[in-house]
């Protein structure tokens, strides 16, 4: 197995990295912030235009027949350019649902546990939220029983005035209805695993754009006569940074790269344990990018705290951390247990 990048994926990189930085560029995307639509139906086409929601699907329905690992180098710079909407969702959808592959179909998903959580006092259910709502011609739901379809404007839904992140409207509402059967177990269980590994993606890319973020006002922010790049302390926020977008990137492309090549791993521990890595380094170089640019690091206007609010969100997609966490010690402890049998 060889984890280094191809000259290929570098150049899809680097292209998709042009087309954000031309398309996308963040004043553009900042432009949605507070609105209950933000994803622009041109943009969205541009991005399927550019393969990005038929990546993965074979060339003879009409997709790139690229894979998993191909899509994670897509995602990371999607997640750099802090891009809104739901990437993920009609990305794996693509192939499934009609128009997803090719942007005229907005796909959204939400993820329900089987039995539904209660509140803490035993009473009604707690209510289920769901994200860009009004931007949705679909919704799915996602169990481990398997995929359904809603029709979004069909639900009785409210509005959240305040969500975490500005770019991602959030939707609550009581119950979800059933919905029509779309894919059973199977498809639902590497949804899952592919979602986790795709989210990590964008947790990665939103990690390195904190890191550059900060190291770039290190250098020009002048105090004491001296950029403060240049003091012991601010060097260390600095370079605990970078170290935490380097582990995640390795655990994110190993795990694509082993949901390409399944013999060589288990690619749902691998995709756990990516989650898990680009979870942390996105909230925690967020909080540093914040910290580094000090007393204005708080402000509206530096746009750290998008890198930071997004990852909150994108922290509760496809497993938490206290999920991913005991998934890989059950998995550790089967495979301890069969080493040593007894």
């Amino acid at each position: 197995m060889d984890f280094e990048l191809s000259e290929a994926q570098t150049d899809l990189a680097a292209g998709v990295r042009r087309l954000c930085e031309g398309r996308f560029p963040l004043e553009a995307v900042r432009r949605a912030e507070g609105a209950d639509q933000v994803v622009d139906r041109a943009t969205w086409r541009a991005l399927s235009d550019a393969g990005v929601f038929a990546l993965c699907l074979p060339e003879d329905a009409g997709g790139a027949g690229l894979g998993l690992a191909e899509a994670a180098v897509v995602f990371e710079e999607l997640g750099r350019s802090l891009l809104a909407g739901p990437l993920v969702a009609t990305h794996l959808a693509a192939g499934l649902i009609d128009g997803a592959d090719d942007g005229s179909t907005v796909v959204g998903l939400v993820e329900r546990p089987d039995p539904p959580p209660t509140a803490p006092d035993g009473g009604s259910p707690v209510p289920v939220l769901v994200e860009h709502l009004a931007d949705l011609d679909v919704l799915l739901v996602l169990s481990e029983l398997g995929i359904s379809a809603v029709d979004p404007s069909s639900l009785d839904a409210t509005r959240l005035r305040r969500p975490m992140d500005p770019l991602t409207p959030v939707w609550s509402l009581a119950s979800l209805p059933s919905g029509a059967p779309v894919a059973g177990p199977e498809v639902a269980k590497w949804w899952l695993r592919d979602g986790a590994v795709l989210t990590a993606a964008l947790q990665l890319g939103a990690a390195a754009w904190s890191t550059d973020l900060a190291v770039a006002y290190a250098k020009q922010r002048v105090q004491f006569g001296r950029p403060i790049g240049a003091f012991q302390a601010v060097k260390h926020l600095c370079a605990d940074m970078a170290v935490r977008t380097e582990v995640a990137r390795a655990a994110v492309h190993a795990a694509a790269v082993t949901v390409d090549q399944p013999d060589v791993g288990d690619s749902m521990v691998a995709a756990a344990g990516a989650k898990l890595l680009a979870d942390e380094a996105a909230l925690a170089n967020g909080r540093s990018c914040i910290q580094v640019h000090g007393g204005m690091g708080f402000t509206w206007d530096v746009p750290a705290h998008l890198a930071y609010k997004r990852a909150r969100v994108l922290a509760g997609q496809f497993g938490t951390a206290e999920s991913l966490a005991e998934s890989l010690a059950d998995s550790l402890a089967e495979s301890l247990d069969g080493e040593h049998p007894g």
